[in-house]
């Protein structure tokens, strides 16, 4: 399997350095289109290849993607914690009920095999 992910790996390496190659030009990225710019004064741009902008929404889309899900799960995360805490509080609660029970019968040895 270790093989399998290398050799994945390798082929993507291979890829993404392929498109990077054929990808070189400059571009130019406008914060606003070139109407609104005028018209407001605001005139950011900034000159890039266009494999770092290719690459660059590859990892705001990733990482868009990671913390939108992470968002929608919590109320699951927030579940499963509550229900751990119920287990624990209940599975000392039912330690505590045997070794009182043993200790109602007067059998001392049973009370410490309870615990």
């Amino acid at each position: 399997m270790r093989y399998i992910r290398y050799a994945f790996l390798a082929a993507l390496a291979v890829v993404l350095v392929t498109v990077a190659i054929a990808n070189r030009d400059m571009v130019t990225l406008n914060l606003l289109p070139a109407d609104l710019a005028v018209l407001s004064g605001v005139s950011l741009s900034i000159s890039l290849p266009l494999f770092v902008v290719i690459f660059g929404a590859i990892v705001a889309g990733l990482l868009i993607g990671f913390v939108w899900e992470w968002m929608r799960e919590y109320k699951h995360r927030s579940a499963a914690s509550t229900h751990k805490r119920e287990k624990e509080q209940l599975a000392r609660e039912v330690s505590k009920l045997k070794t009182d029970k043993a200790k109602k019968e007067g059998d001392e040895v049973l009370a410490l095999l309870e615990r």
